[in-house]
């Protein structure tokens, strides 16, 4: 008896340090991932102009003699100085990779509210380089009222499109008092498109029913698993037409030039072709751009990184996939 009640003191003291423990444990883990969270935030700032710089010794090291390279590294620190004393206009570069639900808006927020801690109205300019077929209508109106934030701050926006600026990237582009676009980028698809399978069939062979129960006449218009009808396809299309129609007047109210008529019909086009209709200002490089700003400004590339969860980036990395499987 007294062995047992020995026993039960020792076993009440065990689980007594055990608690402890793993509550000191928690706060630890706790504090760690409160520290974490922190840590995966960073805001990164590069001076483009020194990168440039840096490019063009690292290559005369290579061609030019040692003499050569003496003198023009003395000529260099001079035009720096000279720089350092005059107030030169600032660049700020933005890049924008989209995909369906338009992630990068995450960070491209941030990343705009930066800037306007700093940027000078009037004075400074912003360059976002977009690459973007579109997706979802509210990320992409979210994206494109984010660079719009950029414009109603009085910072004159250039968008340089590389490759893609179409549907919700075209969305976004627009809001530029200036587009620059390669010569065969991608631009326009001004256009809403909705695909939903229907397996009703399917489930009836089986003998499966499907309840689908509302509250509100429209509440769901179309649906995969039960039986869609008529009046839901009509209401579904009356909704695409609204929305192409918020679409045309969002692009009419920063591009008034633009023949909507005959452009908003969901087709694209290439730069070549896009300057021509008016679609875009420039053809170009967002490379040749930006070189070319650097003659005359300091140019400072914003970037924002947050650390996702390991779940959520193997989902943005499967869309993605899916994404370009779908584009072929």
């Amino acid at each position: 008896m007294e062995f047992l009640q020995d026993y039960g003191l020792f076993l009440l003291k065990g689980l007594t340090i055990l608690t402890l423990a793993l509550i000191l444990l928690g706060a630890v883990v706790a504090a760690a991932t409160r520290s974490r969270s922190r840590d995966d935030e960073q805001l990164t700032v590069r001076h483009l102009n020194q990168r440039y710089r840096d490019m063009k010794h690292a290559l005369q090291r290579k061609v030019l003699g040692r003499g050569a390279v003496r003198r023009l590294l003395r000529e260099a620190r001079r035009e720096r100085k000279r720089e350092s004393r005059s107030e030169r206009n600032r660049v700020y570069v933005l890049r924008f990779q989209g995909d369906i639900r338009a992630t990068a808006v995450e960070n491209l927020r941030e990343e705009i509210s930066a800037i306007l801690t700093l940027a000078r109205p009037g004075t400074d300019q912003a360059v976002l380089c977009l690459d973007s077929g579109g997706g979802l209508v509210p990320s992409y109106g979210l994206a494109s009222a984010q660079v719009a934030r950029l414009r109603d701050a009085g910072i004159g926006l250039t968008v340089a499109v590389d490759r893609v600026a179409a549907s919700g990237g075209y969305l976004m582009a627009a809001v530029a008092q200036h587009i620059v676009a390669a010569p065969f980028a991608v631009v326009g698809s001004i256009g809403v498109v909705a695909q939903i399978p229907n397996v009703h069939r399917l489930l009836q062979r089986h003998d499966v029913d499907i309840e689908l129960l509302t509250a509100g006449q429209h509440k769901r218009t179309l649906t995969v698993l039960g039986k869609n009808t008529p009046e839901g396809r009509a209401k579904f299309q009356q909704e695409l037409e609204e929305t192409h129609d918020l679409f045309k007047k969002y692009l009419q109210r920063y591009r008034p030039e633009l023949d909507l008529n005959t452009l908003a019909t969901g087709e694209h086009w290439y730069g070549e072709q896009a300057l021509e209709q008016g679609l875009i200002d420039e053809i170009g490089t967002s490379d040749d751009l930006l070189m070319r700003l650097a003659r005359d400004h300091d140019l400072y590339e914003v970037r924002f990184s947050r650390r996702q969860p390991l779940g959520k980036r193997i989902g943005i990395a499967f869309e993605r996939g899916l994404e370009r499987l779908m584009q072929r």
